[in-house]
């Protein structure tokens, strides 16, 4: 691992050990999640993260899934509140649609943190890892190993701020190329929803708009890459540079074996164990600019919110024992069907 990567990694447990056990007083505090989906297997860690502080605590954990429905969400967030809420934390499927819930929770005087995507919104605590961040480690990654060529990038779901701030992230490291000549942009299309299907079919569309001549991809998370894996592997491209994060276990797999370039990884259970601590803090009346950590962001909107980023790291196949160690993924699962030999963390 390089200095860069070790200096990292050591922030990202900095922060991982930054999270404290709520004090006691927020024992009996009803603590809201509304969820946007399950359909991403790092929400289920978040989950288990979040449930672990609150009922540390003391507290209760109620929960609700809108499945991909902004509609749903709207209502979820409105009966987490009837059913005695004292905070919630809401993964927003689309921030504008659920505003008038949480007008309704402010106005209860029922704290929120939005937590990972923005809410734009000056009565959401916004939590997330520095998603420019998260776009500059995944272009500098495909970058390293296509310095030039056709580019395509598949982002995120056109509903979630999170696709823009990584690719103005993704941006900002390829620019220059892509102005010098060096990179040639040959396809970008939003991923409705960030469903793999809809990013394979994407692929699959710009595949044939370019006769198959495309020598890197940016992919904005680990579930549009494997749509994107897919795609290329039915057309016996699979093994040129592909981005994602997260750190799922098939994105995992997939760079141990060849077929993904880098994960950068966004340990979901520091953030869901901070975002349950900082809801706790708020449901017992702690201010949202007292939080330790707390920083003053603007929103790109300009919107003033008090907010807080946790540090990303990327993962490649030179530091996957990173995750192994970490108690991420098992030696196992990461190396399934990897040739004895090919990667150091497999050996």
């Amino acid at each position: 691992m390089n200095k860069r990567s070790v200096a990292t990694l050591g922030a990202a447990l900095v922060l991982a050990g930054a999270v404290t056990a709520p004090a006691a007083h927020a024992a009996g505090k009803v603590i809201g999640v509304s969820w946007s989906n399950f359909q991403e297997e790092r929400w289920k860690t978040d989950e288990a993260a979040i449930k672990k502080v609150i009922e540390a605590a003391g507290g209760t954990y109620l929960s609700a899934d809108a499945q991909s429905n902004p509609s749903k969400q709207l209502s979820d967030i409105e009966s987490l509140i009837s059913r005695g809420a004292n905070a919630l934390i809401v993964l927003a499927q689309d921030a504008s649609s659920i505003s008038p819930a949480i007008d309704a929770a402010a106005n209860e005087g029922i704290p929120v943190v939005g937590y990972d995507r923005l809410i734009e919104n000056k009565s959401a605590y916004y939590l997330t890892f520095d998603n420019k961040e998260v776009g500059r480690l995944q272009a500098k990654a495909v970058f390293a190993q296509a310095p030039k060529g056709n580019y395509v990038f598949i982002k995120g779901s056109p509903t979630d701020p999170n696709a823009d701030f990584l690719h103005e992230g993704q941006l900002e490291v390829l620019k220059a190329a892509i102005d010098s000549g060096a990179i040639k942009n040959v396809g970008e299309m939003y991923t409705e929803n960030w469903l793999p299907a809809v990013a394979q079919r994407n692929m699959e569309q710009i595949l044939t708009k370019n006769d198959n001549k495309v020598d890197a991809v940016v992919a904005s998370n680990d579930g549009t890459a494997g749509g994107a894996v897919a795609a290329l592997t039915a057309q016996g491209m699979a093994g040129i540079p592909i981005s994602g994060q997260d750190g799922d276990q098939a994105a995992l797999n997939r760079i141990a074996l060849g077929t993904q370039t880098v994960s950068v990884w966004k340990d979901a259970r520091n953030l869901g164990a901070k975002a349950a601590e900082i809801a706790l803090a708020l449901a017992d009346g702690k201010k949202m600019a007292d939080v330790p950590g707390t920083q003053t962001w603007k929103s790109p909107g300009g919107t003033a919110l008090n907010a807080q980023f946790l540090t990303p790291v990327a993962i490649t196949k030179d530091n996957l024992d990173v995750v192994v160690k970490a108690g991420w993924i098992t030696k196992d699962v990461l190396c399934q069907g990897v040739p004895a030999g090919k990667v150091a963390a497999c050996n």
